[in-house]
Formats: C-alpha cells, structure tokens, sequence
C-alpha cells in the first residue's frame, strides 16, 4: 500500500468517528490519558451523601451520613439538646419508646398569628436566656451551637467562643457541609419547634423569659443546610419534613421531647405523622 492510499483510509476512518491510530511511545501515553479521563473528578464544597431525592456511592436516596465515631446522638440519649447531632433510631425497641413518648404530647387547633414578632422570643442570638444549658457562658446561643455539631471547628484568633470554620454532618440533607464564616449562611440554626409555630399553639400568652429560653435552648436548636431551614419557615411535621428519611422519627422525638418540656401542643395533624415516622 502507498503512502497516498495510507493516507486515504485514515481521513475515511476519522469522518467515521474511528479513534486514530496511535504507534509507539505515543500510542501508549494517548492510552493512558484517555483511560484518565473516565475517572470522575471528585466534587468540592457540599458533599452529598443521598440527600434529598440524590444518592453518592451507590446509596439509596434518602439516606443521610453513616458515621462510626458516635459524634451523632440519638434524641432519645439526649433528653437536653446538650448532645450533637440527630442519630436515626432504627431499632425496635428504640421505635417503641420513640411512639411511647409522642403519645405523651398534647394536641390543639393551630391559632391566629397576629401580634408575632421574632423579637418577642429576644433578640438573636442572647447568651443570657433563663434556664437552658449553655447560658451565661459568655458565647452567643449560634456558637454554642456551632460548637455542640460541628467537628473541625477553628476560632477567630484569640476567640474561645466565635467561630471561623467548621466541618457539619447535616442530618436533615444528609450533606457534609464544610462551612466558613465567610458564607456564614449556609448553616442556619433550625427551631424545631418553629417559633412562629409556638407563637400560634400558646406562646403568645407567656412571659417574656419563657419565650427567650424556647428560642434559646439546645434541645429546640440544630444547625442544618441553609437553604432547607428556609423552605421549612414555621411548618411542622405534618407539612415539612427532613429529605433525610433516616432522621425522621428522630424529627419526630425531638418535636415531642420540646413539645413536652414547654406544656406547648401540637396539632393533631403533626401528632399524627410523627407517630407515622416511628412506625405508629
């Protein structure tokens, strides 16, 4: 064959879509790259691990972090907030003792929302709410927070108290969010018990120092995704829940753990679905 026909049948096999011929050394290193570009680039910033309606690593969708340290607590060994995160409660026994406990909270219809201002829980974020863990230590109810959850946590120079830098095991998405303070709103802190919410089921007719210490006790207070904390305004469980179906009895206990610490009902809608997330 000429070198003219050589020619020919490679321009022919090149409009065909056949890869061109590699010889040699070359051949051998064009190989190998193009073998390196079927390896996925690994993601940065959020690392989700099946949050909402996703799935990673060949995980079903719903399922949040899978953690071996314990850092995660389950609400039912936590009856104070003072622990981190939201465990899933999976055994029987732990489902039987979840259902026990939402029995417990008290129902009534949801009340009119006139007269609610944030301010009448105090202002955002006090250090000096009566009689919740974490009080009067000198750092702000959001750090005592960030700290409590977070892993990796780095302070501002010369500060035990504000933090700069955290790493965050979200149970509600399930996403690993490592969150600086540059972009301080990509973790809010979620009222479980929505103050809106507790407003409208009989907060309205406390005192001023009840008010201030459901908003700023750790047991109503987990750090989560931003975005999720906003789309979930003052629903309860019956009209929002975690994406995260692991934690969702959990959502549930540590609904009715609030619910029965502050004597503050929950619709019988609400009631209903968290005994539903806990096999009742």
């Amino acid at each position: 064959m000429t070198r003219r026909d050589g020619l020919r049948r490679e321009r022919v096999r090149r409009r065909e879509g056949a890869p061109r011929r590699a010889h040699g050394r070359d051949g051998t290193a064009l190989a190998a790259a193009a073998l390196a570009l079927t390896v996925p680039l690994a993601a940065s910033g959020c690392k989700t691990n099946a949050g909402a309606g996703g799935s990673s690593g060949g995980s079903s969708g719903g399922s949040g972090p899978s953690r071996s340290d314990g850092h995660a607590v389950s609400p039912l060994d936590n009856p104070d907030g003072t622990k981190p995160g939201l465990a899933p409660i999976t055994s029987s026994g732990d489902l039987g003792k979840a259902r026990a406990l939402i029995k417990k909270v008290a129902t009534k219809g949801r009340g009119p929302k006139t007269g609610y201002e944030r301010d009448e829980f105090g202002y955002a974020w006090m250090d000096n709410a009566p009689d919740v863990p974490f009080a009067h230590n000198g750092c702000d109810t959001r750090n005592d927070l960030l700290k409590r959850d977070g892993q990796d946590v780095k302070y501002r120079s010369g500060s035990n108290c504000v933090i700069v830098s955290l790493t965050l095991d979200d149970p509600y998405s399930g996403k690993t969010i490592h969150w600086t303070k540059s972009h301080a709103t990509a973790i809010q802190i979620d009222h479980v018990m929505p103050l809106s919410y507790d407003w409208q089921m009989g907060a309205s007719r406390w005192t001023k120092d009840k008010r201030e210490s459901i908003a700023n006790d750790p047991l109503n207070l987990i750090p989560v995704d931003g975005p999720l904390n906003g789309a979930k305004s003052d629903s309860g469980p019956a009209s929002w829940l975690p994406p995260n179906k692991r934690v969702r009895c959990s959502y549930g206990v540590r609904v009715a753990q609030v619910s029965l610490k502050y004597d503050l009902p929950v619709t019988s809608a609400d009631k209903q679905k968290m005994l539903e997330l806990c096999g009742g």
